[in-house]
């Protein structure tokens, strides 16, 4: 994999296990490696502290969780994360990269969409979600349930590591010659800059006016390994267009919202949503999220997919208008192509998605 720049595929991922670059305690799940990225998986114990932490440059991770813990929960069986609570857990997975791979890392899509907030560390770190080129030791993962109590076990995926080899960012010029070519998103115009293209909020919905949805305080439990299980009703409040465009997003709520523009990421590249732009306005798109190669591909299932958007205002109140920038999407060449793009022939679950939540619900626009 040296001599060229790009993210890692899935048969380079398969690559980094067969050299021990990546290491499990469990055998891998079948669908655990996805066209440019690993799910991690939940181990055997989680921790409640008192609050978020860095390791920093002296510290490794078991250090601060002994220093920082309240109490110890066996996820053998399962156990409940409530919200508004923090808590550490050891991954089933650890890294023995060589000196040429670095990796990031994300919530998985239909962790974000449950206004799950997770972050990866490493011994060591200064940042959270980055791991160092060639990272030697174990993972763990920050959990914090924002809008629902969650119920996990051992093996549970929340989030998901996708692995670099050199710079691969894609710079504005390269991003105009990629979008005359492949169409990128469904704008003949696109704002480009910082590298990245601008996505827009769509207020207007489609024939029954529905723009999006808002998580209520009080909710049960969502198991996060049953799919297509809850009613959307006794966890989310519908939101329709009254003919104004507009949103006004509450402090300290959570929507789920869609993007105006059809998105492609064409099969030799990945794409990342950037979660938060401050000239953009009082507000974040409150969770970054990868797109695999594919993603949109009308030749894999992916015609007129749009991005969803998980928003949270900041301390005062905003006003969303539609068509207003929300955030932007960066592009990164892969190293080769992936043997599985995103699409229906892997299951994937959000390809040619509108304004869709998570898997886990069974009615409604899931």
């Amino acid at each position: 994999m040296r001599g060229s720049s790009g993210i890692l595929a899935d048969k380079n991922i398969v690559t980094l296990f067969h050299k021990g670059a990546l290491i499990s305690a469990m055998p891998l799940d079948s669908n655990q490696i996805q066209p440019a990225s690993l799910d991690v998986r939940l181990g055997e114990k989680a921790y409640r502290v008192r609050a978020s932490f860095m390791p920093g440059s002296k510290m490794c991770v078991k250090d601060k969780i002994e220093r920082f813990k309240l109490h110890e929960i066996s996820l053998k069986e399962g156990a409940v994360l409530e919200k508004g609570c923090v808590y550490i857990v050891q991954l089933l997975e650890s890294l023995a990269l060589p000196d040429h791979i670095s990796a990031s890392a994300n919530p998985k899509s239909s962790i974000g969409r449950l206004d799950i907030f997770t972050r990866v560390l490493t011994d060591y770190a200064h940042e959270f979600d980055k791991i160092s080129i060639g990272y030697h030791g174990p993972l763990y993962l920050e959990i914090s349930p924002c809008t629902f109590p969650i119920f996990v076990r051992t093996g549970s995926r929340l989030s998901q590591i996708r692995f670099r080899q050199g710079l691969c960012r894609l710079d504005e010029a390269m991003l105009l010659q990629l979008h005359a070519r492949n169409m990128l998103i469904s704008d003949d115009k696109p704002n480009m800059s910082g590298g990245g293209v601008a996505i827009s909020v769509d207020l207007i919905g489609t024939g029954d006016h529905l723009v999006g949805y808002r998580g209520k305080r009080h909710t049960g439990v969502i198991n996060i390994d049953e799919y297509a299980t809850y009613d959307f009703r006794d966890f989310w409040e519908p939101i329709y267009d009254d003919g104004t465009r507009e949103l006004l997003l509450d402090p300290n709520e959570f929507y789920i919202l869609v993007s105006r523009e059809v998105i492609q990421v064409p099969s030799l590249y990945a794409a990342e949503m950037i979660p938060f732009d401050p000239f953009l306005g009082e507000f974040r798109v409150h969770y970054a999220g990868f797109f695999d190669p594919g993603f949109g591909d009308p030749e894999t299932g992916g015609k007129d997919a749009q991005a969803v958007l998980e928003v949270r205002s900041h301390e005062i109140p905003f006003i969303l208008e539609h068509g207003q920038i929300i955030g932007r999407l960066v592009y990164e060449s892969m190293l080769e192509r992936a043997e599985r793009p995103y699409g229906r022939a892997i299951g994937s679950h959000y390809q040619a998605q509108g304004l869709k939540l998570s898997k886990h619900f069974k009615t409604g626009k899931e």
